[in-house]
């Protein structure tokens, strides 16, 4: 089956956008954690909202969505992790946890979503 953009495919290109913000503000807050901690855990949260950002990109033009939907939905899952332990060390201020708290949400809603969608055209 050939693949679809996402426009032709009428996908909410926009989770692909917030999960781009959300990389694109952690890449920029994970610099300015403590030497001690940026090439441990900023890393990984870095690393991992870039897996979000990627699986997001490879369903917007895939036919086959569930598996990397899934895969995207883990790694909300685990950045939410990574995130709280950044918040338990005082890497990450309230404020920043509220923000990442709100859009790793929407993000997990956009996804469910998504997939609901995917699996009725499935069908």
């Amino acid at each position: 089956m050939a693949e679809r953009t996402p426009s032709q495919a009428g996908e909410p290109a926009i989770v692909v956008q917030r999960a781009y913000d959300l990389a694109l503000w952690l890449v920029r807050k994970t610099e300015k954690f403590p030497r001690s901690f940026r090439f441990s855990v900023g890393e990984r949260v870095v690393a991992r909202a870039l897996d979000v950002l990627e699986s997001l990109a490879a369903a917007a033009y895939s036919s086959d969505k569930r598996a990397l939907l899934d895969q995207a939905n883990r790694g909300v899952n685990s950045l939410r992790f990574l995130l709280r332990l950044s918040f338990d060390l005082k890497l990450l201020g309230s404020d920043s946890q509220e923000f990442t708290a709100s859009k790793l949400e929407e993000i997990g809603r956009m996804i469910g979503g998504w997939r609901k969608a995917a699996q009725r055209t499935e069908r």
